[in-house]
């Protein structure tokens, strides 16, 4: 939790898209839906003939959240089955239309919402959000570890707020440095890249404005990501 993996997503998406990609970005973070802020669109979705779920869509993106379906601000307060249904249903009752990916914001931890969405979907790969520092390594490890006991391809690691540039052009590194690295040659998995800690890209999320949209100054690290996931993709002809 806290190491920036919505604003990840919501980059990776926009970067993506940008790429030539057609991209769907799905929240699965039913108690903490962020991506409606985060991409800038309210709304609630309605059906089609067919009943399924018609996404938003934000920057040339399909948005799915359950942050569309309840009131902001508004507690969810569910038990684990009714979890599990929330994202079989958002995964499997919206009318996403021809992706070419789709790619799923999960919430902190290894609970309910991972195993749900890993045992109905078969799924292309992993990606692993950490900072540098121990604490959000650890959470980082546990992540790989059960990705790799239910036999999910992991594409990679990235380091999320792994620098910030200086006014006179040096770095610092506020969370400390190599935490990413040393964990993903320890579990022999990739390391994507690292991104930056920038106050613009906070900023860009909190007002529906993703850094990627920009494309130069802290948006232009997320562009080298994009490039690196698409890599480890096949995209469909």
């Amino acid at each position: 939790g806290g190491v920036g993996k919505s604003t990840v997503s919501t980059n990776l998406a926009v970067a993506m898209s940008r790429s030539g990609w057609s991209v769907g970005l799905m929240d699965a973070d039913i108690y903490g839906p962020s991506l409606p802020t985060m991409m800038n669109v309210q709304g609630k979705p309605i059906a089609n003939a067919n009943k399924k779920i018609i996404p938003l869509e934000a920057y040339g993106i399909q948005v799915m959240s359950m942050g569309f379906m309840v009131p902001e601000k508004e507690a969810i307060i569910w038990r684990g089955p009714m979890v599990m249904g929330a994202v079989r249903q958002l995964l499997h009752d919206v009318a996403w239309n021809d992706l070419d990916v789709l790619i799923i914001d999960l919430p902190p931890g290894t609970g309910d919402a991972q195993l749900t969405m890993i045992q109905t979907t078969p799924l292309s790969g992993a990606i692993v959000v950490t900072t540098p520092q121990q604490v959000a390594v650890v959470d980082a490890e546990r992540a790989i570890s059960m990705f790799k006991k239910l036999d999910v391809p992991i594409l990679g690691l990235v380091e999320n707020m792994s620098w910030m540039e200086m006014p006179d052009g040096s770095q610092t590194h506020p969370f400390g440095q190599g935490g990413g690295a040393a964990t993903a040659q320890t579990y022999n998995v990739p390391l994507l890249g690292h991104l930056p800690f920038d106050a613009r890209i906070c900023q860009g999320g909190d007002k529906g404005i993703p850094a990627a949209t920009q494309g130069d100054g802290p948006g232009k690290a997320f562009y080298g990501f994009a490039e690196t996931v698409i890599g480890a993709l096949d995209k469909p002809q």
